[in-house]
């Protein structure tokens, strides 16, 4: 290949990352103003870390937090859930006894997406990036069911039926919004996401090697 052809490849390789990148910031920055305009931030918590300190300071939250929504969900679910909401807790948020009757408001596609953008930019760095392999195996189901009880809280599938809790999040379809990087994270570090929780610190229970092949069972479930 001659010079003035390296020359030209190199200039449409530019051409293309530039155009990528500009489209993206776009996006970006779209989705942050939508994220503002619809006024999600009176229920969703985007600047960390965590400084609740109570059950009472928890309770006051009227949604998840989305500090770290980068690290924790996978986009395409992401901008899915955005443009067509459903429920992930058969119960209230911050409840264990109430029905969860409320309608997150649902975005257009084009607005889902943006927002979404924004969303994956917020990361945190106690999240390790390729720690955990997600793969449905027989040790992880031992722990999820038996071992460690999850199971009294979150419901997973069970063939072509749901089995578990209703306190916890369905994890039945886990796989398709959470990634086990962040499962893992959460169980090694949980006081980062959520000083305050009914969930049991599992840190001095569970060893390294076991959380992270229980994070990657549970980010299987689809």
């Amino acid at each position: 290949m001659n010079v003035s052809k390296v020359g030209q490849l190199m200039a449409s390789l530019s051409l293309t990352v530039f155009v990528v990148v500009f489209s993206w910031n776009i996006s970006y920055a779209d989705g942050k103003g939508i994220f503002a305009s619809k006024n999600c931030g009176s229920c969703h918590q985007i600047q960390g870390p965590a400084a609740e300190k109570t059950f009472e300071d928890q309770q006051k939250k009227k949604g998840p937090e989305l500090w770290y929504a980068g690290s924790k969900f996978k986009k395409e679910w992401l901008g899915e859930w955005l443009a067509n909401p459903t429920a992930i807790r058969l119960l209230k948020y911050n409840s264990v006894t109430e029905k969860n009757t409320e309608k997150h408001p649902a975005l257009s596609k084009k607005e889902a997406d943006e927002v979404a953008d924004y969303l994956m930019m917020l990361t945190a760095k106690e999240v390790p990036v390729g720690a955990v392999t997600e793969a449905v195996n027989p040790q992880g189901k031992n722990m999820f069911q038996k071992k460690y009880g999850c199971v009294g809280c979150h419901s997973i599938k069970a063939g072509a039926q749901k089995v578990g809790g209703v306190s916890g999040p369905d994890l039945s379809d886990a796989g398709k919004r959470l990634k086990g990087d962040w499962v893992y994270a959460y169980l090694k570090e949980p006081k980062v996401f959520k000083p305050v929780k009914r969930m049991p610190i599992f840190v001095s229970i569970i060893n390294d090697n076991e959380m992270k092949t229980l994070a990657g069972f549970v980010a299987a479930q689809k």
